[in-house]
């Protein structure tokens, strides 16, 4: 177990080295220049004052220094937590700006991905051994899983938010509050949760739906399950071992869709205007803040992998076939 949880940090760590130098490289590669936004923000006319404010702000941000050492000074900086200045909020922190967000994001996400498994997983099986839920539930599960998240989106938002008036299109809370601990400003965020989630919720939920359908039917249908059948194992038994083993190839493909899902919820909280993640990329791409968009895209880095480490684990927990690999048997 140690050696595999070494091989899996070496590997985490690699992965971790190389997506954050393409998190600090790219937003350098993209057009306009950040200093030169802010000083024509500050509508300044005189020559001496831009040049001047040019300068500050290169030094300020650290862009006038060479590539290099740029590249450098940002992994120092990353050991200590900073994470630089906003451009787009200056002199706001890239760290509290985030953090800021972060909450909104992780609030859609984790209920949609944890609701949407199990329930998804769930209604799976059922279908598999049942005929009118299947003949209900597949077309429908390709239907919802064949929509890019944006679109259903904006679905919901027509359908649930314009023509029926029953949740908010936009926004976190109502713009007319104040954020507070109170119940009125609970109730409220919440009616701005409902759509967004749905959005996440029911594009996955399709997905387990389907593959656990197809995996159930071909466990069924297996070599050890006819064995069982043929020794009057009862049927109930026989079940519950398909479905322990297909929930296998499910958690394999959890971690597999994790990056999927967190675009999905960016491009949804874009759709919905919710102040998570999603619309900081967004607002950091249109005003040239590449500290921002760095920080922001680093905190999605961090999360993937985190995640998927954490399912390794759980997979070597859940399927005593890799235990014993991992133990120098044999299954």
């Amino acid at each position: 177990m140690r050696g595999y949880l070494a091989r899996k940090t070496l590997v985490y760590g690699v992965t971790f080295v190389v997506a954050v130098t393409l998190n600090w490289l790219i937003p350098r590669l993209m057009p306009g220049d950040p200093v030169q936004r802010m000083v024509a923000r500050a509508a300044v006319q005189h020559p001496e004052t831009i040049a001047s404010m040019t300068e500050y702000y290169e030094r300020t941000f650290g862009l006038d220094l060479p590539i290099w050492q740029q590249y450098l000074n940002y992994w120092a900086a990353l050991f200590r937590g900073d994470l630089g200045t906003s451009v787009w909020l200056f002199p706001t922190p890239v760290s509290q700006v985030v953090l800021d967000a972060v909450p909104y994001t992780l609030g859609i996400m984790i209920p949609a991905i944890l609701l949407s498994f199990v329930v998804g997983n769930s209604v799976g099986a059922m279908a598999a051994r049942s005929r009118w839920l299947d003949n209900v539930a597949l077309p429908v599960g390709y239907l919802i899983t064949a929509m890019p998240y944006m679109w259903l989106a904006i679905l919901l938002a027509w359908g649930f938010g314009v023509a029926l008036g029953w949740f908010p299109v936009a926004g976190g809370y109502d713009f007319g509050l104040v954020p507070q601990w109170s119940w009125s400003f609970a109730g409220d965020l919440l009616q701005h949760w409902v759509l967004p989630f749905l959005s996440l919720f029911l594009v996955s939920l399709g997905g387990w739906a389907i593959g656990m359908r197809n995996l159930i039917i071909y466990e069924l249908e297996s070599d050890y399950a006819n064995y069982l059948a043929a020794l009057g194992a009862p049927r109930r038994l026989i079940r519950q071992y398909a479905f322990r083993n297909a929930m296998l190839p499910q958690i394999t493909g959890l971690a597999l869709q994790l990056g999927t899902i967190l675009g999905g919820a960016l491009v949804t909280e874009i759709v919905f205007a919710y102040p998570g993640l999603g619309k900081l990329v967004l607002s950091a791409i249109q005003n040239q803040d590449f500290f921002l968009l760095q920080g922001t895209l680093l905190f999605v880095v961090i999360g993937v992998l985190l995640a998927n480490f954490v399912i390794d684990i759980v997979y070597v927990l859940v399927d005593p076939r890799t235990r014993t690999g991992l133990t120098g048997g044999t299954a």
